[in-house]
């Protein structure tokens, strides 16, 4: 039986309750993965295309949009503009419901956008739900495979 490689999550949450819980549900999904976290947009696009970046980018980008230093919509910009990460799925993961800030991550090229549910449990189980969906259903280009 061939066992899958584990996919890699960068998930970016500069709220420390919020990364627990998504951590949480990470670990408690059937998904196996690797998980780095950026607690602010910079760090993100130092672990993205910095000196800390892998070899290998993530197979998955959570993003929250209100950072600190770099906002999480000029993350999508910058995530976009590169032809290496052009193609890496990016969920914004909000607790904002504002329409411009949905238009606006949709514009600049996220793949979804899911406003962060308020009850812990639905929390965990909309992070389960993510990850089962982005990183064992959704198909992927060959270039990303």
């Amino acid at each position: 039986m061939v066992t899958a490689e584990p996919k890699t999550i960068l998930l970016i949450e500069d709220n420390s309750d919020d990364e627990q819980l998504a951590l949480r549900a990470m670990r408690q999904s059937e998904v196996s993965n690797i998980v780095r976290v950026a607690r602010d947009g910079a760090e993100a696009l130092e672990m993205l295309f910095g000196e800390r970046a892998g070899t290998q980018l993530p197979d998955l980008i959570l993003l929250d949009l209100k950072l600190p230093k770099i906002s999480g919509l000029e993350v999508i910009a910058r995530i976009r503009q590169e032809p290496v990460a052009a193609l890496v799925p990016v969920v914004v993961l909000s607790s904002s419901d504002e329409e411009r800030d949905i238009a606006e991550s949709y514009a600049l090229g996220a793949n979804s956008y899911i406003r962060k549910p308020v009850d812990f449990d639905e929390f965990i189980d909309a992070v389960k739900q993510l990850g089962s969906y982005w990183l064992s259903i959704n198909c992927v280009t060959p270039a990303q495979a």
